[in-house]
């Protein structure tokens, strides 16, 4: 019996692809120039260098994971070099333009209406700051989705089973009675079941950036705990609700 789903938020409820693409266009037109919108957000989104990771690890901090970043999609694409002050100034715009996009995936409101029917109570859990994913949550249209736990609750964040163990409580429900949804298998789906939740559940967004490869999700029914949906108009039928 599911009694409670926790979502993701980046690229689950908000179309955080989107605001990057915005935000890359702003540092394109600012200190790259002429290149591929759609190009320097494959290179950003895939983070070859895994600065994000180590962030969510307590490994290295917020402004340094960017700051890497930033440097790194410069390397790449012809632009200057950002010392501590450059990258101040760059992530200022970036950061203006990112907020701009902010906007829920069309599927969002409708799924949180059939939890909201069906009496399951839902939350969140991400792997960036929990202040911060509360104002994207509320411009996105969806402050009803409460902030359970951020990647600086506890110092560091999925796939660690301790803040998923935590969100759960914070929900008010055992592990065994929830489901996790989330555009990454491995971290968001897989992580979840490795938990103890009941299910993970991987919504495979376009553009999404880790695949199951070795298939071992179900196909909108869950197999083994895993289960792979399209669009989350399709997650009340998932978890039998």
């Amino acid at each position: 019996m599911i009694r409670g789903v926790l979502f993701d938020v980046d690229d689950t409820l908000v179309d955080t692809r989107g605001a990057f693409r915005h935000a890359l266009a702003a540092v394109a037109s600012e200190y790259l120039g002429d290149v591929s919108h759609e190009e320097l957000l494959r290179v950003w989104r895939e983070d070859a260098g895994g600065f994000y990771r180590a962030h969510t690890r307590g490994e290295i901090s917020y402004r340094e994971q960017r700051h890497r970043r930033a440097n790194g999609l410069h390397a790449e694409f012809g632009g200057p070099e950002l010392d501590d002050e450059g990258y101040d100034a760059w992530n200022a715009g970036f950061e203006r333009a990112f907020r701009a996009g902010w906007a829920a995936h069309d599927d969002a409101g409708a799924a949180l209406d059939a939890l909201d029917a069906a009496g399951v109570p839902f939350g969140a859990l991400s792997n960036a700051a929990h202040a911060y994913q509360v104002e994207k949550l509320a411009a996105a249209g969806l402050s009803r989705v409460p902030m359970l736990v951020g990647v600086d609750t506890l110092g560091f964040g999925k796939p660690d089973p301790r803040v998923y163990a935590l969100a759960c409580e914070r929900l008010g429900l055992a592990p065994s009675e929830v489901a996790y949804v989330g555009d990454e298998f491995d971290v968001d789906a897989q992580a979840a079941v490795a938990a103890g939740l009941a299910v993970g559940v991987w919504i495979e967004r376009p553009g999404a950036h880790s695949r199951d490869v070795d298939g071992l999700c179900g196909d909108g029914v869950p197999r083994d705990g895993l289960v792979r949906i399209g669009s989350l108009a399709h997650l009340p039928a998932a978890l039998g609700l």
